[in-house]
C-alpha cells in the first residue's frame, strides 16, 4: 500500500505545480511539446477551435485537475486556467504564495522576460480555478 501511495503523492504534486509554469506566449506546438516531455500526469484530452475558443485541453487521470491553455488566432498562448478539486485548494494556495508575489486576496503577480503576469484563484461550487493572464 505505501508502495502505490507513494507515486500517487509525487503525481499530484507535479500536476499541482503546472501553472507554475507560464507558457503565455508560447504556440500551440510548443506546449504540446512541453507538456509531453514534462508533465507526464498530465494527458492531453482535446484541441478546440470553433469562433467562441481556441484552447489545449489536459487533465490527470484522477479527475481533480484540468488545464486549459487559451489560444489566440495566431495560435499562441495568451491565458493558462488551472481547474482543481476542491480538496486540493490548501495545497495549491500554499504553492503560490511560494511561487509568485501576493499582491491582493487570492490575487499574485508574476514577472517573465519584463512583462508583468496576474495570478487569480476563484472559488466555485465544487472546484476552484487558478487563470494566469498578462497584467495590463
Amino acid at each position: 500500500m505505501k508502495k502505490s501511495l507513494v507515486p500517487s503523492i509525487l503525481l499530484l504534486f507535479v500536476n499541482l505545480s503546472l501553472i507554475g509554469q507560464n507558457l503565455i506566449g508560447s504556440s500551440d506546438q510548443e506546449i504540446r511539446k512541453y507538456m509531453t516531455e514534462n508533465e507526464k500526469g498530465l494527458d492531453y484530452q482535446s484541441f478546440i477551435n470553433n469562433s467562441t475558443f481556441k484552447y489545449l485541453k489536459y487533465a490527470d487521470s484522477e479527475g481533480t485537475i484540468t488545464v486549459l491553455f487559451f489560444l489566440n488566432e495566431q495560435f499562441i498562448c495568451k491565458s493558462i486556467r488551472q481547474v482543481c478539486d476542491k480538496s486540493l485548494k490548501a495545497q495549491k494556495i500554499t504553492e503560490l504564495n511560494a511561487k509568485y508575489k501576493k499582491i491582493g486576496d487570492n490575487q499574485w503577480g508574476d514577472t517573465k522576460n519584463d512583462k508583468n503576469y496576474l495570478i487569480v484563484l476563484k472559488d466555485e461550487d465544487y472546484s476552484f480555478n487558478v487563470t494566469i493572464t498578462l497584467k495590463e
